[in-house]
């Protein structure tokens, strides 16, 4: 039987390759994940690949966001005109926001700390896990990509340097809701506009309050993108370290600590 093989005997996985993707866990700074859900509600989970959760949180984030009129608030109180932004605000709408929003962030900073202690277990316990996977719809294996390259294509279209990486599920995800964000948005249009040199007719075609979500999904692609291209990296480089000591390296090696080769 093939040791490679993720059987669930071991206690812990330091990660998992199917065709949808590579799932892993890595050291994440409480922080920063806590900061992209306090960015937008849902990134934080991305992140920890916590799919479900964050796809929960970010679809509610739309939904409350735009019946709350919470964006068109912002570009008010932008303005400096805060009364109209007190005015266009929907209590109802808000008062049920704030809680989850607040859940958001707390979970995402609770579940790092969690998850960083456990890929410290699963780095001691070093059980061996699976490196290819292949389906009737897909292949996927680990290999070195370039964080650059995963950066530029999140720049050109959100989604895109997930796709280059492989993670399946965040890419359909994040293009699905950049296309509707544009649609929402009229961001081509009026970006069709300018190159018309139309600059009135490109500000009064686009629809603000659904353009104030494209700094914070931009932002996500790129920063998801490019970590999660390092932590693979990094991963294969673990992978195949453990797969050239177990086949390769005699049992005779040893590293004497503390002597100076003479």
């Amino acid at each position: 039987m093939d040791n490679y093989t993720n059987e669930n005997t071991a206690r812990r996985y330091k990660a998992h390759v199917s065709i949808l993707g590579t799932t892993q866990l890595h050291i994440g700074n409480p922080y920063v994940i806590g900061w992209w859900s306090a960015a937008f509600p849902g990134f934080g989970h991305l992140l920890l690949s916590k799919y479900i959760r964050g796809f929960v949180l970010f679809i509610w984030e739309v939904f409350v966001n735009v019946k709350s009129n919470l964006n068109l608030a912002m570009m008010y109180s932008f303005q400096w005109e805060i009364d109209k932004a007190k005015e266009v605000l929907n209590t109802r709408w808000l008062l049920i926001y704030i809680p989850v929003y607040l859940f958001a962030v707390w979970d995402s900073y609770r579940t790092t700390v969690d998850m960083n202690k456990v890929y410290v277990l699963a780095e001691r316990e070093e059980h061996p896990f699976n490196s290819f996977s292949i389906g009737a719809l897909e292949i996927n294996y680990l290999d070195k990509r370039s964080p650059l390259m995963a950066v530029i294509w999140s720049l050109f279209v959100p989604g895109l340097g997930q796709l280059y990486l492989h993670r399946i599920v965040t890419a359909f995800f994040v293009i699905v809701w950049t296309v509707v964000f544009f649609y929402f948005s009229h961001g081509l249009e009026a970006i069709s506009l300018l190159f018309l040199g139309k600059i009135k007719e490109a500000t009064n075609v686009i629809n603000g309050e659904w353009l104030l979500f494209f700094p914070s999904i931009y932002g996500f692609a790129v920063y998801d993108a490019y970590i999660n291209t390092v932590e693979n990296n990094k991963l294969y480089e673990k992978e195949q370290r453990f797969y050239f000591v177990k086949n390769y390296q005699s049992r005779n090696f040893q590293i004497l600590k503390g002597q100076k080769v003479k």
